[in-house]
């Protein structure tokens, strides 16, 4: 059985309406993925504090694909049971906000356990910006402030680094590249905004685009950061299937 998880700087695309979104690709291959045809998606909105604006947008968002949603909330208590509402899903989404804290409150209530098992059990694991980085060994987060500061705690389920939205937030390609010449992390993974990378098997097999008809060669990207030789080597990955 093959494991997946979907690490995006993207997932939901704006409409001409207000406040409303609606899935992009990297969503919609996480349900295709499934090979289900009324995939169970589990929204965890708690790195922003369960904030139920987000949660609202994000149900609105699916309710002309033909799947069955759900979320786990965890403020001021769970909604549900934890590992029983994780375990039943086919899909998780998590959402963006402090990666810090989201980390700190899973510990507290096991979610982390249960996400874990669920993915050994094939559940599709994805989620934006913090919901990207937690499922690898860390990366730059704002969490702590505007400055952006390393985070190394995270769940580690990937075993590299992760830089989000690589191209429209200054500080984060520098530091990228800090944390990567100074060893905190061997490899680091790094995704522009509207761009997610899919993983099987705990290894990235294709960059995925939000929106379509982009041309692979200027299209925002995926990002692999190494050192060679004492130097930090960043290499583009465009859209398409990881060679």
């Amino acid at each position: 059985m093959n494991r997946y998880i979907m690490a995006t700087s993207g997932g939901f695309l704006p409409t001409d309406r207000w406040t409303s979104v609606i899935p992009g690709k990297t969503v919609l291959r996480m349900l295709q993925l499934t090979k289900k045809t009324r995939p169970r998606i589990c929204f965890i909105h708690t790195a922003s504090g369960d904030d139920q604006a987000y949660l609202t947008r994000s149900y609105a968002a699916m309710s002309e694909i033909g799947c069955d949603v759900s979320h786990l909330q965890l403020f001021t208590q769970p909604n549900a049971p934890v590992r029983e509402q994780i375990l039943k899903s086919d899909v998780i989404w998590v959402g963006g906000g402090s990666v810090a804290n989201l980390l700190a409150v899973w510990q507290l209530h096991e979610v982390d356990v249960a996400l874990r098992e669920a993915y050994e059990q094939g559940c599709i694991l994805g989620g934006v910006s913090a919901g990207s980085i937690c499922w690898h060994l860390g990366g730059p987060t704002d969490s702590f402030g505007p400055k952006l500061q390393p985070i190394t705690n995270a769940l580690g389920i990937l075993p590299f680094g992760n830089g989000v939205h690589y191209d429209s937030e200054a500080q984060r390609r520098p530091m990228v590249h800090d944390l990567v010449a100074a060893g905190v992390f061997n490899h680091i993974y790094a995704t522009d905004d509207r761009v997610g990378m899919l993983y099987q098997n705990e290894q990235p097999v294709e960059v995925i685009t939000d929106r379509e008809n982009l041309d692979p060669t200027t299209s925002p990207a995926a990002y692999s950061i190494t050192k060679s030789a004492g130097e930090v080597v960043e290499s583009r990955l465009a859209p398409g299937l990881i060679n």
